[in-house]
């Protein structure tokens, strides 16, 4: 079980707001033995974000990463989806789901939340102009308030932020948390399919 004592919703935020202080979230063991491999040689203050268990894989073994810019899962032209972390494998759900649909569906894992891929967030707000942020995180200072500020910047597209909102954490399964705090790929469906009739 997880619980309120040891697990926090704003960790990232707090230490995006530290000045020269590169932020990651990894998404599964592929990645974080990737990213660890590459800070052995690395100078400077690095924070990293991960699961204790049941990380989907998402990454096939021995693929390479680089800090600081986004990948591109899925492409598509009606709607993009940023995620991070155990968001990720909940995003590709919710795209499978919109698809089905009809609707094409970008799909970007931002593991590295500072420095952000501005270049490639503005890439799709210009491309699809609707956004959805999936974060295990608070929506303030986190995944979603960092596209935000991209977005304010170039004002080119319309955002919703899924994320943990004003409250604490509490005691519970992965699962019942998950959907407890609408994490779920069902609750980013339906904020991407509010979003499409905007």
């Amino acid at each position: 079980h997880n619980g309120g004592t040891h697990m926090s919703f704003e960790d990232m935020g707090i230490m995006r707001g530290l000045a020269d202080t590169v932020v990651m979230e990894m998404t599964d063991a592929v990645m974080f033995e990737n990213i660890l491999e590459q800070l052995a040689t690395k100078d400077g203050f690095y924070w990293i974000r991960t699961i204790r268990k049941n990380a989907v894989t998402i990454y096939e073994k021995g693929s390479t990463f680089e800090i600081g810019k986004g990948n591109v899962l899925k492409d598509g032209s009606d709607i993009t989806l940023i995620a991070n972390g155990i968001m990720v494998s909940e995003a590709l759900k919710a795209a499978e789901i919109l698809e089905k649909e009809g609707k094409s569906v970008a799909v970007i894992d931002m593991f590295t939340l500072n420095p952000i891929d501005k270049e490639l967030i503005e890439k799709y707000a210009q491309k699809t102009g609707k956004i959805v942020t999936c974060e295990n995180h608070s929506i303030h200072n986190g995944l979603g308030s960092a596209v935000a500020e991209v977005i304010a910047e170039t004002g080119n597209a319309k955002l919703r932020r899924i994320g943990i909102k004003e409250r604490y954490g509490q005691v519970g399964t992965l699962e019942f948390l998950m959907n407890e705090y609408e994490l779920t790929a069902e609750h980013i469906y339906k904020a991407a399919l509010e979003l499409l009739k905007d």
